[in-house]
């Protein structure tokens, strides 16, 4: 689909057969910075034409909306967009916390928008998270009075977490609560773990402007990025009102529209299943995704589906489209079969086309991009165990150098070690373990750090076959800055990654697709490799490349995106699991656990079997397990 002059006025959900199961107006970019870009259009439209003394603004805090706050500095920088007649409310705070915390909402705010923009200061309005706390509810009553006195909000930008909190109303809220102090739910800290290092440091609770204070907002968008927020989208957008969901009272409000990417999109019936609500166009692609979703639905392998099967659940058609359901079965069935391959860079000395990967060269050079030192043995460690042992030349890019996923812990283990080990005046290693007891994450730390997993990638590749001359350690440089949150990616980046490639000129690269991980480093460190892929486009050795995207141990890929599934024997398991442990840094609940409390290893071994499951219930031969990979033309 194309962003290009799309609208995201409000239009009436319903109305027609795609929206039929909708409640709630929503929009769906391919970019998240197209989306970004509409929302903070429609903004500075609004404030513009405000005849009003003044507009006033709600607004909100997360990864969500930063874009929009970017976009908007643009257009007063550059477009002469001012904020003087703007008033803002913002949504939420955490309690205890103070101003000038870093971590905190009123710090966020300064850093991500007002301190680039004309706003005046006494029109910024942010709820106090240093009031007294029994002092709260009174002044809770005030805030809710003061955004009352300028006429209410015109306009109210929300996220939405994976509670289906908006603000902070946690599930269970109800849908006439105002301004208050609340409770976070578990998984809200968990989610704002990362940003505190650590659950025990996040605030357990917050202030928050209530539903029934956003629902009287004239103008509501909602944005939501990612597929952690498919779920949430899904139940607030089509299922009922429910204090489940506290997203789901938006049903009520006569202007809300959810600005949504293809992620975040893809629960949605008119996305996920679009037969059931319009008449398509039935290309491959299509087909791919409604076969394999009728044999899961009916429990059926793909060649025993029949035509009462197809005619009962929406897809007849499908059936008069296409001809016979057998031509169709069989045409399916072919089309995954085709996908699984033992041979990753291809089998010597064939000329069977329908294989994932070409014949030629039979010895290819091949870049792994590892975003941390362990991404290349938890997403793809049996495809790298089999390229190795087929005799290619495999090279692994480590993009960053993953220190800040060391903990102090875990630092102070290997100094003890090295202390007991050598002699105890070593001046290095006493400034070492002051600086730990000290809680300070200098550059000496943060290189020990740097050096623990380095030495974690040496012993896994060693264990798989790979020589220490295999492996590059890139350190981009935006990821150098010893904090949770990063610089933004430079053409030093792009440089550093260029030259790698130039350097090996692959045949195939291998790079993370997996774009759902907590602290944002795969999504960045894909963009640099596409960035860099461009810009050589012109070398020679670029044409006969193949660009494969793997996924990380968060999400797996559809099947039906999945063009080459590489199947493992359960001792391939066991070598994988393995290698994985080497990183022991990355064991026993590391600092960027994510939503999924599982380990590494045992997410990535319990993800793999199940695509082999799924395989297998199609229709497919059993295997152990399978690793999955989707071509990137570039």
């Amino acid at each position: 689909m194309s962003d290009i002059s799309k609208s995201i006025n409000h239009k009436v959900p319903g109305r027609d057969e795609a929206t039929r199961f909708e409640k709630i107006h929503n929009v769906c970019f391919t970019s998240v910075k197209e989306g970004s870009r509409m929302v903070a259009l429609e903004i500075a439209n609004a404030i513009k034409s405000c005849s009003k003394k003044h507009y006033i603004l709600g607004l909100a805090t997360g990864s969500s909306p930063i874009g929009v706050y970017k976009e908007l500095i643009r257009l007063h920088k550059n477009e002469g967009l001012s904020f003087k007649k703007v008033i803002t409310f913002n949504l939420d705070e955490y309690f205890p916390i103070k101003k000038t915390n870093e971590k905190s909402y009123n710090s966020f705010m300064f850093n991500h928008l007002f301190s680039q923009i004309d706003i005046l200061k006494k029109n910024i309005h942010i709820p106090n998270g240093e009031i007294n706390e029994k002092d709260i509810s009174r002044y809770c009553n005030q805030y809710e009075k003061k955004i009352i006195s300028y006429g209410g909000l015109d306009f109210q930008l929300l996220g939405i977490g994976r509670t289906a909190h908006i603000g902070f109303n946690e599930p269970g809220s109800h849908k006439n609560s105002l301004t208050r102090i609340v409770n976070l739910d578990y998984i809200t800290k968990e989610d704002a773990s990362a940003e505190f290092n650590g659950i025990s440091l996040v605030p357990s609770k917050a202030i928050t402007m209530g539903i029934r204070t956003i629902l009287n907002a004239k103008r509501i968008v909602l944005l939501a990025w990612g597929h952690k927020k498919l779920k949430v989208v899904s139940k607030s957008i089509e299922g009922s009102e429910d204090r489940a969901f506290p997203a789901s009272f938006l049903q009520s409000h006569p202007n809300t529209t959810f600005i949504l990417d293809k992620e975040s999109s893809a629960g949605l019936i008119k996305f996920k299943t679009p037969w059931l609500v319009k008449d398509c166009i039935w290309d491959d692609s299509l087909k791919k995704k409604a076969i394999t979703w009728l044999s899961k639905k009916t429990n059926v392998p793909i060649l025993k589906l029949t035509k009462q099967d197809y005619n009962e659940n929406g897809l007849a058609s499908l059936v008069l489209s296409s001809g016979s359901v057998y031509d169709l079965n069989i045409w399916m069935f072919n089309k995954l079969q085709r996908t699984i391959t033992g041979w990753p860079g291809g089998k010597p000395n064939t000329e069977d086309i329908d294989r994932p990967e070409r014949a030629k060269p039979s010895k290819k050079r091949v870049i792994i991009f590892s975003p941390h030192p362990d991404d290349d043995v938890i997403s793809m460690g049996g495809t790298l165990t089999r390229l190795v042992d087929q005799g290619h030349d495999v090279h692994i890019a480590y993009q960053t150098s993953g220190n800040i996923g060391v903990s102090d812990k875990e630092v102070l283990k290997y100094l003890e070690v090295a202390q007991s080990s050598f002699s105890k005046e070593n001046r290095e290693l006493k400034k070492a373990i002051n600086s730990l007891r000290l809680k300070k994450n200098n550059n000496l730390i943060l290189d020990i750090k740097s050096a623990i997993r380095r030495s974690e990638s040496y012993a896994a590749s060693r264990y798989l076959g790979l020589e220490k001359n295999k492996l590059h350690f890139l350190n981009l440089p935006f990821y150098e800055s010893g904090k949770i949150k990063k610089k933004d990616p430079t053409s030093k980046d792009i440089k550093i990654t260029k030259n790698i490639i130039k350097e090996i000129k692959p045949h195939q690269i291998f790079a993370a697709g997996d774009l759902a991980d907590p602290h944002g480093t795969h999504r960045v460190c894909l963009n640099i490799l596409l960035l860099s892929l461009k810009e050589m486009k012109s070398e020679s050795f670029i044409n006969s490349c193949w660009l494969w995207l793997y996924r990380g141990a968060w999400e797996e890929w559809d099947i039906v995106d999945i063009e080459m599934a590489v199947p493992m024997s359960p001792s391939q398991v066991l070598q994988k699991r393995n290698a994985i442990l080497f990183h022991q840094s990355q064991k026993d609940k590391v600092m960027f656990q994510g939503e999924d409390n599982r380990e590494f290893w045992l997410r990535a071994e319990q993800r793999n079997k199940k695509n082999a499951k799924l395989y297998n219930k199609l229709g497919m031969a059993e295997y152990e397990a399978m690793e999955g990979f989707k071509r990137y033309h570039f």
